[in-house]
């Protein structure tokens, strides 16, 4: 199957992208260059992506003692993308970008997260980028940014450490500057790194001739001694081999090491890794310590992390729909085409009938429809945040504020939301395969493994789940809560017009009023200990209240007398995610409204 007719659908029917050229930034596009850019990105992925998907799971990559070993295949692959522009897409004609809307790159790069997750397309590199231009110098801006829009260098962000893990709060990455002449440097104040960085993807390699890395360490105060928390954090560039304020190679190699590769579960063909910085296998000027260059003011460094972490949280949200999208492709073309069993019914019982396909088994059907409901809706929602991006960049201001500001709301359920619920459509991909699912020779098996990485890469559930409602519900005063509301009250409104989704409409509405109460339920006491102990089951059921809303307001685009074949299927998802899903958010509510303490106070001997 293509993927195709979905996105144009989704696109242009629904979320009206085509609108976006009336705007000044994007006056030189239409439709047709839009689909231009899809015809190449559909290409490439076809062609270099494809093909070797199996390839990179099996060829891990290695290290020889000096460098790290990836398939050729990859090495084409990263070829490719680069020259297509993609790295570049979104960004201003003057520094060589086609000046694409967010919607429309978000897009394209569907195509390569179908095609092979672990591939890679970029998806660092540009969020790399992205924050230096947001954050950067001019210098910075132009030496580092630039050159990874362009593909020559590669980036990535270092965040966690061993022993830290997720707890940022207790990074212990030293930066302390680099001689008394550390502010002079034109790339920057020049610190010198010392510490240990874990779970790096896209660490060490040779697709690129340089890696810029983006690390998070704390500066001492003046007693020498790190600031307690994440207040301490500041944000340094750290690239793999030093460069020059003309962007030129020296051709010294910085203080970064590689410590060990990570062999995972999945996207095997993305290396991960464990990097020291600043141990003197590599010293500078006979010194230890990695040479890093300030980004932004002292002890402003998470704040400035968020920009990439929630551009690569809505990123690996989309990785996750498109290898759910993957699986249910790969399982509805298995159904059609493997018999099995005969009918339910008197036909049935004779066994001299022929056996039928398996898609005509109702069983079979409920697998297939549900992960249709959960990937097609995943992409929707994914597509509609990315056209919320390009509403906070080029709307006028009140509009670009409320972009804003539902981005941030949404931001943990673009990312949960999939690598849950379209892990579970994998799932059912080797369910329907059978006993073949959970064989090397189908491709289902390779699809879970990946998708499975998901729900812990950019920040695991449970911490999605205490930004959802530890903070982002709560933020200026509740009002981006409200915003959503309503939106989702507007869809609603236009659906209790159409009698066929008035239904639905009216199930919307109570599961909206259940999660509202639920939040005011879950702080009612104002201890964030009750609040939170259960707020995966509230981001659950908040996340399916946003998909229910997503499908409805794609049914309201298809229009009423249209009954084709994709609408049809449509109109489907959308009445089967009303039946079997919205249903299930009254358990997850029903322990946040009460503040169950049942896990919380749940003894540790008692395990």
């Amino acid at each position: 199957m293509s993927l195709r007719p979905t996105l144009d659908f989704l696109l242009y029917d629904w979320l009206k992208a085509q609108e976006l050229t009336a705007r000044k930034r994007f006056a030189d596009h239409s439709r047709e260059t839009f689909d231009a850019v899809f015809d190449t990105c559909e290409r490439i992925a076809r062609e270099k992506y494809a093909p070797h998907n199996r390839t990179l799971d099996i060829e891990e990559p290695r290290f020889d003692g000096e460098k790290v070993i990836l398939p050729q295949v990859t090495h084409d692959a990263h070829k490719a993308y680069a020259e297509s522009g993609m790295l570049s897409a979104a960004q201003d004609y003057e520094i060589g970008g086609m000046q694409l809307p967010y919607t429309i790159e978000a897009a394209a790069n569907s195509f390569f997260a179908l095609a092979s997750v672990s591939m890679g397309s970029g998806l660092l590199t540009v969020g790399n980028a992205n924050l230096l231009m947001v954050h950067g110098t001019e210098m910075q801006k132009k030496v580092f940014a630039l050159n990874e829009f362009s593909g020559r260098w590669s980036g990535t962000m270092c965040l966690s450490e061993p022993q830290a893990g997720s707890s940022l709060s207790d990074v212990v990455t030293r930066a302390v500057p680099d001689g008394q002449d550390f502010e002079s440097d034109p790339l920057g104040a020049r610190y010198r790194i010392r510490g240990n960085k874990m779970w790096i993807s896209a660490g060490e390699h040779e697709l690129t001739e340089n890696i810029i890395h983006l690390v998070l360490a704390k500066i001492p105060g003046p007693d020498g001694k790190l600031i307690p928390g994440t207040k301490g954090i500041s944000l340094f560039i750290v690239p793999k081999k030093l460069v020059n304020a003309q962007g030129e190679l020296t051709g010294h190699r910085n203080d970064v090491a590689l410590a060990g590769l990570n062999h995972k579960l999945g996207w095997r063909g993305t290396t991960n890794t464990l990097l020291n910085f600043g141990e003197g296998k590599f010293p500078i000027e006979g010194e230890a310590g990695a040479v890093g260059y300030l980004v932004g003011r002292p002890h402003e460094g998470l704040r400035c992390m968020f920009h990439m972490m929630n551009e690569a949280r809505i990123g690996v949200g989309t990785a996750a729909v498109m290898l759910g999208m993957a699986g249910y492709y790969a399982s509805l073309d298995y159904a059609k085409n493997r018999p099995q069993g005969r009918p339910v019914g008197p036909a049935g019982k004779d066994p001299a009938q022929p056996q039928v396909r398996i898609i005509e088994h109702a069983d079979v059907k409920r697998m297939l429809l549900a992960q249709k409901s959960y990937c097609e809706g995943a992409l929707a929602l994914e597509l509609y945040c990315a056209r919320l991006v390009d509403e906070q960049h080029t709307a006028e201001p009140k509009t670009a504020d409320e972009a804003r500001l539902l981005l941030e709301v949404l931001t943990p359920i673009a990312k949960s939301w999939p690598s849950e619920w379209c892990l579970e459509a994998n799932s059912l991909a080797i369910q329907i395969h059978g006993g073949y699912g959970y064989t090397r020779d189908f491709p289902v098996e390779q699809y879970w493994r990946d998708n499975r990485l998901n729900m812990i890469h950019e920040g695991t559930h449970g911490i999605q789940a205490a930004d959802l409602l530890g903070r982002k519900v709560l933020m200026e005063g509740g009002r981006g809560l409200q915003l959503l509301a309503g939106r989702v009250n507007a869809t609603i409104e236009r659906a209790i017009q159409r009698p066929e989704l008035a239904a639905h409409a009216s199930a919307l509405g109570k599961a909206l009023q259940q999660v509202g109460a639920a939040t005011k339920a879950a702080w009612a006491t104002g201890d964030p200990g009750e609040a939170l102990a259960n707020a995966v089951p509230y981001m659950q059921a908040f996340g399916h209240m946003v998909l229910a809303w997503i499908w409805l307001d794609v049914a309201l685009a298809i229009p009423p007398e249209n009954r084709q074949p994709p609408h049809v299927g449509r109109l489907a998802a959308t009445r089967y995610f009303y039946h079997y899903e919205l249903p299930k958010i009254g358990a997850w509510l029903g322990v946040v409204a009460n503040r169950d303490p049942t896990c919380a106070q749940m003894p540790e001997e008692a395990f």
